[in-house]
């Protein structure tokens, strides 16, 4: 099944890609990989969750971000690939928690991202990662990440 089938059969679509609020691009391809610049917890414009993980929001609200992130990110891919069955292969994603001091769960926020890609690609889905907690976030965010994905040349 091709990725916009399994999105399909699982009620979700791509989001609109974000203009830039800086000097970059939200995507560059590089070979056969294509790079995402960071991507937050945005839908329909609006920031989903914002504050500090283990204080001022849930690890599940924070998991639901990632989410949200994912699809962000696959949508700056797809647009510089083709489109999303253009994708291949995920290869990294790398995670960044707005952590309160001595929250330890930043792979459980991660697994919000991590998990839908698998629902989407299968196998394809899989890949390696960091999780990693930080002290700030642009706008606050809860959550924000980067992917890496292998694309059909």
């Amino acid at each position: 099944m091709k990725p916009s089938e399994k999105m399909a059969e699982l009620g979700i679509s791509l989001p609109s890609v974000s203009a830039p609020v800086g000097s970059y691009v939200p995507a560059k391809k590089a070979g056969s990989l294509v790079f995402t610049s960071g991507q937050l917890p945005f839908r329909n414009g609006t920031l989903t969750c914002t504050g500090k993980v283990g204080t001022d929001i849930t690890t599940e609200k924070a998991s639901d971000g990632a989410a949200a992130a994912i699809l962000n990110a696959l949508a700056a891919v797809a647009q510089v690939a083709g489109g999303i069955d253009r994708i291949k292969e995920i290869v990294r994603v790398c995670v960044f928690v707005n952590s309160s001091p001595g929250f330890v769960d930043q792979p459980k926020v991660a697994n919000g991202a991590s998990d839908l890609l698998t629902a989407i690609f299968r196998d394809s889905g899989r890949h390696v990662r960091s999780a990693v907690g930080v002290a700030e976030l642009p706008l606050d965010a809860a959550v924000e990440l980067e992917l890496i994905a292998e694309v059909a040349t």
